[in-house]
């Protein structure tokens, strides 16, 4: 792998996110239909750092909290429980109409009907993110950070937090801090706001190392043209996808890595899954194989937290890519939102298609 990390720092990999929770009914229910929910701690980002937080490398949250929130502290506590640090402000709630953690109200569909999810994030605490509220020169600075994970959810989730990121990437640039960011596209975030979306996106992207993206992000976040976004047919289309990865490079050539993932959905619990990677001039692909899915949601995820491990270990880069597949395939085995691994050895066997008993 040709990305070189600064040695001898106290986290592999930082994360900036807004947390929230998902309620979710049990056995596949819509959520219309159900009296029992089950509650889950979440945010995209967490779901990424949550393969290397597993696998025992350091990692650290920068979120913010709402004061007294019995949330907060279920958020707290699972985050311990993922082996992370964290640090964040707290928030005094401001009495029934003031700040809280989001909702993620979200079911995982069967078959033939698909998930549906609704977000519920008026008062979202994570909103009022800033540079302000962290020691950014120390993190980066003095303690030291490898790896630093943007999203393209946090990066637009407000002005606050879009200056917030662009803030945390000026300064891991300056620091020798690597770069990734997984530009995620949503339409409701980016409506109304989409000419300085476009110039903050652009600067984040052009001083990362590792950037992902599915057509559509790549489309709509940095206005490079791809094939049509669906997901359907997608052998066929692979060459059109080095297409558009080799036009994004061309756009953006400090970065080293450039990946996006290929999702067929054959069914709610039957997907093809693949991935095409650009490392420096060498193409790696997976094409899409059939993977059984309990829960969608977070496999995208996983599969850039594969990849970022991968590249934290120094893994050669078809065997990063190959361990990101992997993740991502597990993560959707999972009823949380992100995958976690007991070893590595558990990704692998993903790989390579063994689901035999381990004894």
């Amino acid at each position: 792998m040709s990305i070189q990390l600064k040695n001898n720092c106290k986290y592999a990999l930082v994360v900036p996110t807004s947390m929230g929770v998902r309620i979710t009914p049990p056995n596949g229910q819509p959520v219309y239909s159900s009296d029992q929910f089950t509650m889950y701690a979440t945010s995209a980002e967490t779901n990424v750092a949550s393969i290397a937080s597993y696998l025992g490398l350091p990692v650290k949250v920068l979120t913010k909290f709402v004061q007294g929130s019995p949330i907060a502290e279920f958020i707290k506590s699972n985050l311990k429980g993922r082996h992370m640090d964290f640090e964040g402000p707290e928030v005094p709630q401001g009495g029934p109409w003031g700040y809280r953690h989001q909702f993620n109200i979200a079911d995982s569909g069967y078959g033939s009907r698909g998930p549906r999810v609704q977000n519920d994030r008026a008062g979202e605490v994570g909103r009022t993110l800033s540079v302000k509220d962290f020691d950014i020169e120390k993190l980066f600075g003095q303690d030291g950070v490898q790896i630093v994970h943007l999203s393209g959810l946090i990066a637009a989730l407000s002005p606050e937090t879009s200056e917030f990121c662009l803030e945390l990437a000026r300064a891991a640039k300056k620091h020798g801090t690597r770069i990734a960011f997984d530009l995620n596209y949503r339409a409701t975030f980016w409506k109304g706001r989409e000419k300085e979306l476009g110039e903050i996106f652009s600067e984040i992207a052009s001083v990362s190392d590792i950037l992902v993206g599915n057509e559509e992000d790549f489309q709509l976040c940095l206005g490079i043209e791809g094939p049509e976004a669906g997901g359907e047919g997608l052998q066929s289309k692979i060459d059109s996808f080095k297409e558009m990865i080799t036009r994004v490079k061309a756009t953006y050539p400090g970065a080293s890595i450039f990946a996006t993932t290929l999702r067929e959905v054959i069914s709610t619990n039957q997907h093809l899954w693949g991935a095409i990677m650009l490392q420096d001039t060498n193409w790696h692909v997976i094409e899409p194989r059939q993977i059984t899915v309990l829960d969608r949601i977070g496999g995208g995820d996983g599969f850039v937290g594969g990849l970022l491990y991968g590249v934290l270990k120094e893994m050669p880069a078809e065997k990063a890519m190959q361990f990101g597949w992997a993740s991502g395939a597990l993560a959707t085995t999972f009823l949380t939102d992100y995958a976690q691994p007991a070893d590595e050895a558990m990704v692998w066997s993903v790989w390579e298609g063994n689901a035999r008993v381990q004894r």
